[in-house]
Formats: structure tokens, C-alpha cells, sequence
């Protein structure tokens, strides 16, 4: 297998270096649903060729801004970045959220992308 992003599952592009540590911590909560979200969420729905990566991760990151569940959203604002989305489109993609689900949800979301963006300022120091 090539080092080409566009050859690797998508869960390893999402995940990034994260992939073990996450794969781990479901397989901990529960090995059958570890399997699920691998085989089924990643392995099958992400891999559909309808979409491309960037606009998955993108609806993923509206959509659990919705449901209002940070530690998913944080994997998947991560996930958008390594699919090649810009933080404006990740902003964008926030921003859609106001007339659907409100200001509070919406707020909530854009702090965990200023979570993710000053983690990731500081690690590059």
C-alpha cells in the first residue's frame, strides 16, 4: 500500500496518529462494537465513493455538532484537517449549524474546534 492519503482506508486518514490509541479505547469499551464502528461506519459507509473524505468529515463534524457529543467531534474536527479541509471550511461547516440547531450548540462545537487549534498550535512549538 502506497503512502498516498487517497490509498489509505479512511479511518486511517481521519484517525491519523490517533488510530491505535482510538481502535484501543473501543475495543475496551466493547470488542463487538469495536468491530462495528470499524468494519461497518469506517470500513463500508466512509469508504463510499458518493462523497469525497473532506465533505464526509465535514457532514460528520455538523452532524455531531447536532448530537452535541465533543469527544466524537473532536476526533472528527482532526479527521477534517487530515482529509484536507481548511479550518475556514471547517468554520463554515459550524456555522451551518446556527439555523438548524441554535446558537448554543454551535458555540459548543466552534469551542472544541479552538480547543483542537490551540492543542495543535502548542504542539508545533
Amino acid at each position: 500500500m502506497s503512502d498516498d492519503p487517497a490509498d489509505l482506508p479512511a479511518r486511517r486518514v481521519i484517525f491519523g496518529e490517533q488510530h491505535d490509541r482510538i481502535l484501543n479505547r473501543l475495543e475496551s469499551l466493547d470488542p463487538d462494537l469495536a468491530g462495528h464502528v470499524r468494519d461497518f461506519a469506517y470500513d463500508t459507509v466512509y469508504q463510499h465513493p458518493a462523497l469525497d473524505l473532506k465533505t464526509k468529515e465535514l457532514i460528520a463534524c455538523a452532524l455531531l455538532v447536532s448530537l452535541g457529543s465533543p469527544p466524537e467531534l473532536r476526533t472528527h474536527l482532526r479527521g477534517a484537517l487530515n482529509a484536507g479541509a481548511t479550518e475556514a471550511e471547517l468554520r463554515g461547516a459550524l456555522l451551518m449549524c446556527v439555523p438548524y440547531l441554535g446558537f448554543p450548540r454551535t458555540i459548543a462545537g466552534f469551542e472544541q474546534l479552538r480547543a483542537h487549534l490551540q492543542a495543535a498550535s502548542s504542539e508545533k512549538r
